[in-house]
């Protein structure tokens, strides 16, 4: 199944990724993926990435113009919107930007990189994070199942936070369960969700038996706790 079949894509959507686990890995393989069939990708970023991460597209236009991004457009590439950088880091355009991207260029799908987790599988936002566009059609929620298993302080970005979320402590090993907590967590990443949004949590890095058994067991979870939000599994190979 592709990517875009197992996210259930509209023609056109603007797709936030938010989370730890396996966001930049997806945001170039979906971009790839759409760009291979023909439609009009813009990849971007309203937190900061990798150089070379972002250096890895085939299309990257460095500009404070969005305009710039839609110039760039073709049929078989996505384009990477970079405004600002240096050797390390790049930052992308502020939300409302990506807004009015969306909005008014003529693009079919714009993918965020909307939220940073410094390598971490598993995310517990602070107050002024994730940084989701207003107009996103999808939220994706992403943990990586490598949290399953091993301490708090190992796994998680912003391990107080994610102590707040659960009441663990720091050499506690994370639990399917556990994770669970920290995704749903009304003060986490769904509280900055957009009105309307579809909201999807995304276990990725999967490969393993035991994996597959740990990821299905947060499926679950998740539909029995918020039947209105679906859960998709990345296998590692994806």
């Amino acid at each position: 199944m592709s990517l875009s079949d197992l996210l259930a894509l509209g023609d056109r959507e603007l797709i936030s990724l938010v989370g730890g686990g396996g966001k930049s890995t997806l945001l170039f393989a979906l971009g790839n993926q759409l760009g291979a069939a023909g439609k009009r990708v813009i990849l971007t970023t309203t937190t900061k990435m990798g150089r070379e991460q972002a250096d890895s597209a085939a299309i990257v236009c460095w500009s404070a113009d969005t305009e710039c991004a839609t110039a760039a457009l073709d049929q078989t590439s996505p384009v990477m919107l970079v405004t600002a950088g240096d050797s390390h880091k790049v930052t992308g355009p502020t939300r409302e930007e990506v807004d009015r991207l969306y909005t008014t260029a003529a693009v079919d799908y714009v993918i965020v990189e909307a939220d940073g987790s410094r390598g971490k599988p598993l995310k517990a936002p602070a107050a002024h994070e994730p940084v989701i566009p207003s107009q996103s059609t999808i939220v994706v929620i992403m943990m990586g199942i490598d949290a399953v298993g091993r301490p708090l302080e190992n796994v998680a970005h912003r391990v107080d936070v994610a102590r707040s979320f659960t009441g663990l402590s720091v050499d506690h090993r994370m639990t399917p369960a556990d994770c669970v907590d920290v995704l749903l967590h009304p003060e986490g990443a769904l509280r900055s969700c957009p009105p309307g949004s579809r909201v999807i949590v995304a276990i990725a890095k999967v490969g393993t038996d035991a994996e597959w058994a740990e990821s299905r067991y947060i499926r679950d979870e998740v539909t029995r706790r918020r039947p209105d939000i679906r859960t998709v599994t990345i296998a590692s190979s994806s």
